[in-house]
C-alpha cells in the first residue's frame, strides 16, 4: 500500500496537554499524548465522543497550541514557533481534507485547488494553474475544472479538495471524516483514491473516522481515550 519505504517520523509528539478553562471549569482535552507517524504512512485515529481527537486533529494541523509538551512536524519544532511562523508551516506542511469540504463557494474547482498556492510566500517557477490542472485531473475532475461547488456531486467536491490539499505537497494530509457527507459508494471511490495518491507519490495520510470499515483499510488504528493513546 504504501509508495517509499517508511523511516523517518514526520509526526512526533510527546506528552502533550492542552487544557482548557470554561468559565470556572477546566477540561483537560489532552493529558499527556503521545504518538509518532512514519513518512509515507497511513492511519486511522478513533475514539468516543469527547476523547480528545478533534483537539489531536488541530495540534496536528498547527491550528492550535497545546498547553505544554513537544511536537516535531517534518523536523521542525512547532512549539517554539510564534503565529507567523506556524500559519507558514500550515500552509506548507499540512494539507487538509473536511468532511464539509470546505470549498469556496462562489470559486470554480481550480480556484479553489490553486488557493493554498496564493497565500505561500515563494512558489519559485511554479505555476499554480497548471499545478491545480494536474491535480484535478489526477483526482478524475478534468471536465470539471470550470463548474463551482454547487455544479458539483459531495464525491465530486471531495475530489477538489483532496486536490487542494495536495497542492503544496505537504509533509502529511489530514482527513477529517472525509467520507461523512458520501454514500458508500462515493466513499468507497474516496478511499481508494487516498490509498491510491499514497502507493503513488507515498503521501502520508491521517484520518480521523469513526467507521471501523474505514479504519481497516488503513496501516494502523490509533485509539484515543480520554486524552490519551489507547494504543499504538
Amino acid at each position: 500500500m504504501v509508495g517509499k519505504k517508511m523511516n523517518k517520523k514526520v509526526v512526533e509528539v510527546k506528552d502533550l496537554v492542552k487544557t482548557y478553562q470554561m468559565g470556572d471549569i477546566q477540561v483537560n482535552a489532552l493529558r499527556g499524548l503521545s504518538m509518532s507517524v512514519k513518512e509515507g504512512e497511513v492511519i486511522a485515529i478513533m475514539g468516543p465522543s469527547g476523547s480528545g481527537k478533534s483537539t489531536l486533529m488541530n495540534t496536528l494541523g498547527c491550528l492550535d497550541r497545546p498547553t505544554s509538551g513537544t511536537y516535531i512536524l517534518n523536523g521542525e519544532n512547532v512549539m517554539a514557533m510564534g503565529d507567523d511562523q506556524l500559519a507558514d508551516v500550515r500552509n506548507r506542511q499540512v494539507g487538509f481534507i473536511f468532511q464539509s469540504y470546505n470549498l469556496l463557494s462562489r470559486s470554480t474547482a481550480k480556484a479553489n485547488v490553486m488557493l493554498p498556492m496564493r497565500y505561500r510566500r515563494n512558489n519559485g517557477h511554479v505555476d499554480p494553474a497548471e499545478v491545480a490542472k494536474e491535480l484535478l485531473i489526477r483526482v478524475g475532475l478534468e471536465d470539471r475544472m470550470n463548474h463551482k461547488p454547487f455544479e458539483m456531486s459531495g464525491g465530486q467536491q471531495q475530489r477538489v479538495a483532496i486536490a487542494r490539499a495536495l497542492v503544496n505537497n505537504p509533509a502529511i494530509i489530514l482527513a477529517d471524516e472525509p467520507t461523512g457527507n458520501l454514500d458508500s459508494k462515493s466513499g468507497k471511490e474516496i478511499m481508494d483514491l487516498l490509498l491510491g495518491l499514497n502507493k503513488e507519490r507515498g503521501v502520508t495520510l491521517i484520518v480521523v473516522t469513526h467507521d471501523p470499515k474505514i479504519a481497516a483499510l488503513t496501516q494502523r488504528t490509533v485509539r484515543i481515550l480520554d486524552g490519551r493513546v489507547e494504543n499504538e
